[in-house]
């Protein structure tokens, strides 16, 4: 029986390795959405079956479930001997959605850790990469019909044999993306973080022993299980119904549903998907990985006590996606899946669950990455570039307070690059980069503010292509809370403005010098009646210039003058 104090440094020293992963991939990484944006995660995982031990803290959440299935199917193919198996210093570099994965641009590394001869375990890392070929510069397809019209599929491979690059490998990588000259800093980035977990991990295991180690990740598992479990039991018994609208597929003009209905089955929670929509013609499909990793990263938000171990997910077992769009089969496109869809099985298992347990879950958060790529020719350095930018919401109030204003995303942390880096790296200048005030939702706790940006393209020539959401609809208010302000994207070309067919989704948008793009990002959905806010409350808003006395007097009721 391994004692409470060494369990709990060693659980310590696993996370401490990865969170060194995570800092050294993005300091060693050139583009800004990696360097900047901190869109990547790192991971230790099982040997047998590709569990997660532990990922860092800086890496993103959605990120969990899908590592840890995409190195499980690694480890059954090279079983199989599908893909060939490793050496020590071997890197494999896969983007294949359907093993695991979440769109093209999420690229994952896997090197074997070995001990003795034999492999202890994985260390895993994904990185977005800003391009990886395809219809249009970013990745990011609003209207692809197939997965080979997003970009590179890659099996499996080897990218690494030994600790030495494949060059043939990795030409045939460059020669199908864009910018292709850049990228040799991600990747070496990218091993290099990896190489950073073996040394740590070498050290950890050195200090305390094999054995020791060994047994403190089963231990940290079985008790991350017994944990969640225990605040399963917490949700009332019955179903908890709920519905998530996606707005469109982007080729298909129509709304997509998430339908979910959770139930407690013993210790078990179940969640299922049954009666969504099937499968679309567009890249809004979620591959099962993906799937998954949302509800757990759902799951995560309203118990973060819970340590991030695959223990705390085998409790929390998933059903009905089979024949929906939650459920992508090739060559369905997919490259809205992890940053549009994802959040929005987030939002549905909140929306569900927030009757049951009103003091942990919260109203709907802005739920979309805001992904926009424009890509392009850049006359004065005379090179190509593909930027690609991410942007902030809204969170959803709750019952302990007012939602956070131009927070992350639902599904991780990456945050915004600076518009200093931005202005820097590409032939961009943004007019302004400010709150999106009065987007909450009104609630007795209202929804934090969205982000509203205005960019303009100052010299060659480029096309803009964008796959968000809730342009449609707003994220959702709860316990009669109102929804949050929907997604709101212009593009200005000569003077005159062009909003896309499908509110927030449109690719291959020509721009020239001068042309501009407006964003105006959701805030986060009202939690309980807006009449019911402290006046007080209501007043300072007003005092702040988040709401104008007209309208807060709509919202809350606030009496004309109170907040003058």
């Amino acid at each position: 029986m391994i004692d409470p104090i060494t369990l709990s440094v060693i659980q310590a020293g696993l996370q401490q390795v990865c969170d060194e992963m995570d800092l050294s991939f993005s300091r060693a990484a050139f583009s800004p959405v990696i360097a900047e944006a901190n869109d990547r995660s790192d991971g230790i995982y099982a040997a047998e079956d590709g569990a997660l031990i532990a990922q860092g803290a800086g890496g993103l959440p959605v990120f969990v479930g899908t590592m840890q299935y995409s190195t499980r199917v690694l480890i059954e193919r090279i079983a199989a001997g599908v893909t060939a198996a490793p050496k020590p210093g071997d890197i494999y570099i896969v983007n294949d959605p359907y093993l695991g994965g979440t769109h093209l641009m999420d690229v994952r590394f896997a090197r074997p850790f070995y001990r003795e001869g034999k492999i202890f375990c994985w260390l895993s890392n994904t990185g977005h990469w800003p391009d990886t070929g395809g219809a249009v510069p970013g990745g990011f397809s609003a209207s692809a019909t197939s997965v080979e019209q997003e970009g590179l599929r890659l099996p499996p491979v080897r990218l690494f044999k030994e600790g030495v690059l494949d060059e043939e490998i990795y030409a045939i990588i460059c020669s199908n993306i864009r910018v292709a000259d850049q990228r040799i800093g991600d990747v070496k980035a990218q091993a290099a973080a990896l190489m950073v977990g073996e040394e740590r991990l070498g050290a950890l295991l050195d200090r305390y022993g094999d054995d020791v180690v060994r047994a403190a990740i089963a231990e940290l598992r079985a008790r991350a299980a017994r944990q969640m479990r225990a605040f399963v039991a917490e949700i009332p018994e019955g179903q908890h119904s709920a519905v998530a609208w996606v707005d469109s597929d982007g080729v298909v003009d129509a709304p997509l549903s998430i339908r979910l209905a959770v139930r407690r089955e013993g210790d078990d929670l179940v969640f299922d998907f049954a009666g969504s929509s099937p499968p679309c013609i567009g890249p809004m499909n979620s591959v099962l990985a993906t799937t998954l990793s949302s509800v757990y990263l759902a799951m995560r938000h309203i118990f973060p006590e819970v340590p991030i171990s695959a223990g705390a997910f085998e409790p929390l077992k998933v059903t009905g996606v089979a024949g929906t769009f939650l459920d992508a089969q090739y060559p369905r496109p997919v490259s809205g899946c992890a940053a549009e869809v994802s959040q929005r099985i987030a939002e549905v298992v909140f929306a569900a669950l927030v009757s049951a347990l009103p003091d942990r879950v919260t109203a709907a958060p802005a739920g979309t990455s805001g992904n926009f790529a424009l890509g392009g020719h850049d006359p004065q350095r005379g090179r190509d570039f593909v930027m690609y930018q991410l942007s902030g919401g809204g969170y959803g109030g709750s019952a302990q307070g007012d939602g956070l204003s131009n927070g992350c995303s639902t599904i991780g942390i990456s945050k915004a690059p600076p518009v200093e880096i931005m202005e820097q790296a590409f032939p961009v200048l943004y007019h302004h980069y400010a709150l999106r005030e009065g987007s909450g939702g009104a609630g007795t706790q209202r929804g934090g503010f969205g982000l509203d940006y205005m960019l303009e393209l100052r010299r060659g020539a480029a096309v803009a292509s964008f796959v968000m959401d809730h342009g449609r609809f707003g994220p959702q208010g709860v316990l009669g809370g109102a929804d949050g302000a929907v997604n709101e994207v212009t593009v200005w070309r000569g003077g005159v403005a062009h909003v896309p067919p499908h509110l927030s989704k449109e690719q291959d948008i020509p721009l020239a010098p001068g042309d501009r793009v407006h964003v105006r990002t959701p805030g986060g959905g009202g939690y309980g009646p807006a009449m019911a806010r402290d006046r007080a409350l209501v007043a300072e808003d007003v005092r702040l210039g988040y709401y104008s006395a007209t309208d807060a007097e709509a919202l809350f009721g606030l009496p004309r003058g109170e907040g003058d």
